[in-house]
């Protein structure tokens, strides 16, 4: 197939637009990592060797095999991430849509955690040349004016990530050998006895793996932006972005070896590898990588926000986009949750070290969420049975014990992390069960038993033209039916007169691409129904997908839609189109369950502050009328209502 070719290609150019988009997170983790390690804890040498032995095991366990060697197999059509991995699945399970949940925000929560951390880290280099500077306001500086340029797109700023991605890898290689010159006995840790050692006999150790996980926290980044840098880039890009890792987790090992005895201090690992004229230069560095890894977080977000919406996970909010490039989009609501969230991350942490503890528990979730989503994935396409239960086994015990040891973090400021994904999960919830009990509430009516009285009322002069095509949104699926809603409000509702009437419905497809359509003449220059089929990443811009409908069946002489007026029809001037919404509310005639009110009263609550339906449609305003309909759910039966003579 096209795509998983295109997947698998590798070129010179996508291996740097790989290194530029998808390794921010897990690139700039040395700036930290080892510092949360050691904490104030005097230096000693065979913990430092049990540190990089699980941090060297971690990354080769973890990132590669799993992620770069296994989950980077579950595209869907060369998409990635957990909504795409739920996606391919979700068919076979509605609880599927659980863990799918959890970890998609999770994800997001980390989005909030991951920028202020970042750049903490890099600025605070600064303060070893200037002790007394204060970080926070140009932390803040530097995260505000990172949310404002996203409105504007970062097509332009992209083309620089990958060379900038470059300097910062060959740097982190580069000051790392300076250090193993000095002290190569340090890559005896590559041994897994010293992992064994730190976890299972060394007092507490167990506990130092919440501080380990930190080096894979942007591991799922890989799995997430396959679609933009395709499988062959990633895995061939990872050699790369591994090596230059591990020789600098081992250079900090080999300069805290030179320290044994001592605590560091509020010394940084990381910029104490550097000569001291190289410093302000290698603040440089870093700062611009952090900011990078802060980037490719937020239009993660984006990306996952939008997949959410078309999965029914998430309220319809509004979509920009800011260029023609593809994948570049803009979440006007998400990009200031995202700011206002990473403020006051960094207003209430102050320094990077105490964010060190807000920060991997969350994102250890999404990686049990994948692990528990890619096993099923395993399952469902029929892999051996054994290979399946190895997967699951293996890395639920990895992960588990990290989500044990980051617990720890929970009263240390981890609890924060573990807030803003609940409540966004929450959000996700609610949506999700709304959306299943209007559905199964909603009833639909077949169109042919109305379709005599339509063409009656079409030809009715007696009645006041609505509009020469009347075209309604309706969510029914089946290409026989409609809402009982859209009659009434043909009929009843106003009459609505018209030459033409078109029912438009949006099927979304698990592919993320797809845009097709199918047209059923109902009965034809009378009535027709068109069914598009878009990828969960496609925008439901109706106005522009039914004018190419249009111009296709006038095109193949299947509808003729010039004016039906004799004046206008003899200068074949085209008739108008108008667009029938129904917005639903919630009744007052309603006995509901109480978890069936609280969900239904919730959504609607959020909904008041979401773009409105037409919007959402992609619907010229000016051509679009928005009728209110009642969601009447279990409406209330006998009414003991006595009349009295007057």
């Amino acid at each position: 197939m096209e795509h998983k070719k295109q997947l698998d290609t590798v070129t010179a150019a996508g291996l740097l637009v790989a290194l530029g988009i998808i390794y921010g997170d897990i690139g700039t983790s040395p700036l930290y990592t080892l510092r949360a390690i050691i904490g104030d804890s005097v230096v000693n040498a065979e913990v430092i060797r049990g540190a990089l032995s699980c941090v060297f095991w971690t990354l080769t366990l973890q990132t590669s095999v799993k992620y770069v060697i296994l989950i980077l197999r579950a595209d869907n059509r060369g998409e990635g991430g957990i909504f795409a991995l739920y996606a391919l699945i979700r068919r076979h399970g509605p609880w599927l849509a659980i863990p799918a949940i959890l970890g998609g925000s999770a994800l997001l929560a980390d989005g909030i955690i991951t920028p202020p951390i970042s750049v903490s880290s890099a600025i605070e280099g600064l303060q070893l040349l200037y002790p007394d500077i204060p970080t926070v306001p140009i932390v803040i500086g530097i995260l505000t004016l990172l949310f404002l340029v996203q409105g504007f797109g970062t097509s332009a700023v992209g083309t620089a990530f990958g060379p900038i991605m470059l300097v910062w890898f060959t740097m982190l290689a580069v000051l790392g050998l300076g250090q193993l010159v000095h002290a190569p006995g340090i890559l005896s840790a590559l041994n897994p006895y010293y992992a064994y050692w730190l976890l299972y006999q060394y007092p507490g150790g167990f506990w130092l793996l919440g501080s380990v996980f930190l080096c894979t926290t942007g591991a799922e980044a890989l799995y997430s932006d396959m679609g933009h840098c395709g499988r062959g880039n990633i895995r061939v890009s990872w050699v790369f972005v591994k090596i230059c890792l591990l020789i600098n987790y081992f250079g900090q090992g080999a300069w805290l070896l030179s320290i044994e005895g001592q605590t560091l201090n509020k010394r940084i690992p990381f910029y104490e590898l550097m000569p001291d004229w190289f410093v302000t230069i290698g603040v440089g560095i870093a700062t611009a990588a952090t900011v990078i890894a802060s980037q490719a977080l937020i239009t993660g977000s984006f990306t996952l926000i939008s997949e959410a919406i078309r999965l029914n996970f998430w309220p319809r909010v509004r979509l920009r986009y800011p260029t023609a490039h593809k994948g570049q989009l803009y979440v006007p609501s998400i990009n200031l949750l995202l700011w206002g969230g990473c403020v006051g991350v960094v207003l209430y942490f102050r320094e990077s070290a105490n964010m060190e503890a807000a920060y991997g528990l969350a994102i250890t979730l999404t990686m049990l969420m994948t692990t528990l989503l890619m096993t099923y994935y395993l399952y469902v396409k029929r892999y051996a049975a054994w290979g399946v239960v190895l997967f699951l086994t293996v890395y639920l015990a990895i992960e588990g014990a990290f989500l044990v040891a980051n617990l720890v973090k929970f009263p240390h400021g981890g609890w924060v992390s573990v807030l803003i994904a609940l409540a966004l999960a929450s959000v996700m919830y609610v949506w999700l069960r709304a959306f299943k009990i209007k559905l199964r509430l909603t009833e639909y009516v077949r169109i042919d038993h109305y379709l005599e009285s339509i063409k009656e009322l079409s030809r009715d002069i007696s009645m006041p033209k609505y509009a020469t095509h009347l075209v309604f949104m309706s969510n029914a699926a089946r290409q026989s039916e409609i809402e009982s809603k859209i009659i009434y409000s043909i009929f009843q509702k106003r009459p609505k007169r018209a030459d033409i009437y078109w029912f438009v419905h949006i099927e979304v497809t698990d592919d993320p691409y797809t845009m097709e359509y199918k047209v059923n003449t109902i009965a034809t220059d009378d009535c027709y129904k068109v069914t598009f089929r878009l990828g969960f990443r496609v925008g439901q811009r109706v106005n522009l997908f039914f004018r190419k409908v249009i111009e296709d069946m006038v095109r193949n002489k299947e509808v003729d839609i010039t004016s039906r007026y004799e004046s206008l029809n003899r200068q074949n001037v085209i008739g108008d189109f108008r667009f029938v919404v129904l917005e639903k509310f919630l009744s007052f005639e309603n006995k509901l369950p109480f978890g069936e009110r609280l969900t239904m009263n919730t959504y609607f609550f959020i909904k008041r502050f979401t773009t409105p339906e037409d919007r959402w449609f992609g619907l010229d305003s000016s051509s679009v009328k928005v009728e209110k309909v009642p969601l009447v759910l279990r409406p209330i039966e006998n009414i003991n209502l006595k009349r009295i003579p007057s």
